[in-house]
C-alpha cells in the first residue's frame, strides 16, 4: 500500500493499494485453472471411453490394448511408468479443479452474506448443487474404481494380466449392484460436464439467447454421448452381449 497526494495539497487525495497476490489465486486466474483441468480430464474421459468400448473387439484384442498402455513410452520409460505418470498427473489435474472450486464457491457465497426470505429459486443454484453432489460421488467412484479395475483389490478375478476377464467379472449379473453403482456415478459425470461445457461455451462468447439455446444443446449432447459410450460395457456384460 502507498499513499499519493495531489499537487501542492497538504492532504491524501487517495489510497492506492497494490497486492502481491499469484494471478493463480485470482477469480479469473481460478476460474482458468478450471477451465484447463476440466479439459484435461474430458480428453482423458473421452480416450478411456474409446480404450473401454474394444471390449467389444474380443478378449484378444482387449487385453493386447491393456498391455499396450503399459508399454507406451519404452524403451525410455520402464513397464507401467508412462500409465503412473498419466495417473499422478489426473491426480493433480483433479485436485486443482476440486480447489479452484472450493475457493470461487466460496467467494460467491462471501459476496452474498445475506439471505433473502422470498427469493425465488434460480436454476444457477440448482446447477450448483448438482454440481456438489455430483462432484462428491465422482470422487467416491474413482477411489471405488482404482480399487477395483486398478489395483484389482476389490475385484472378483483381479488379476493385472487378465483385463477382459476382471470387466466381465465385474459387471456380472449376480453383482448388479455394482453396475448400478456405476451407472449412477456415469450420470453423475454427465450432469457435471453438460453444466462444464455449458458454462466454458457461454465464456467463449455464446452469450445471446440464441447462443446459449445453442450452447445448451451442445453440451447436452456431449454428456449424452459420453455416458452412453461408459454405460453400455456394463450393460453388455449384464445382458450377456459380452462374456
Amino acid at each position: 500500500m502507498h499513499w499519493t497526494t495531489g499537487a501542492g495539497a497538504p492532504s491524501v487525495d487517495r489510497v492506492v493499494v497494490t497486492s502481491n497476490r499469484s494471478p493463480l489465486r485470482s477469480s479469473v486466474g481460478l476460474k482458468a485453472v478450471m477451465a484447463v483441468t476440466g479439459i484435461v480430464l474430458v480428453l482423458f474421459l473421452v480416450a478411456h471411453m474409446l480404450g473401454n468400448l474394444k471390449v467389444f473387439a474380443g478378449q484378444t484384442s482387449f487385453d493386447h490394448y491393456a498391455e499396450w498402455l503399459r508399454t507406451i513410452g519404452a524403451p525410455v520409460l520402464p513397464h507401467v511408468w508412462f500409465l503412473w505418470l498419466l495417473r499422478t498427473a489426473l491426480l493433480v489435474a483433479v485436485l486443482a479443479h476440486i480447489a479452484a472450486a472450493t475457493v470461487l464457491a466460496r467467494r460467491a457465497r462471501a459476496a452474498r452474506p445475506v439471505r433473502y426470505a422470498h427469493r425465488k429459486p434460480v436454476r444457477g443454484s440448482y446447477a450448483a448443487r448438482t454440481m456438489r453432489w455430483g462432484g462428491v460421488i465422482i470422487l467416491l467412484f474413482v477411489i471405488y474404481h482404482i480399487l477395483d479395475l486398478t489395483t484389482g483389490t476389490l475385484n472378483p478375478v483381479g488379476d493385472p494380466s487378465r483385463p477382459y476377464a476382471n470387466v466381465v467379472a465385474d459387471f456380472a449379473p449376480q453383482r448388479w449392484y455394482v453396475t448400478l453403482a456405476y451407472t449412477v456415478a456415469i450420470v453423475a459425470v454427465g450432469f457435471h460436464l453438460r453444466h462444464g461445457v455449458f458454462s466454458a461455451l457461454r465464456s467463449l462468447g455464446q452469450q445471446t439467447p440464441r447462443g446459449e439455446r445453442r450452447a445448451r444443446r451442445v453440451a447436452l449432447a456431449v454428456a449424452v454421448a459420453l455416458c452412453a459410450g461408459y454405460l453400455v460395457v456394463p450393460f453388455a456384460v449384464l445382458t450377456g452381449l459380452v462374456a
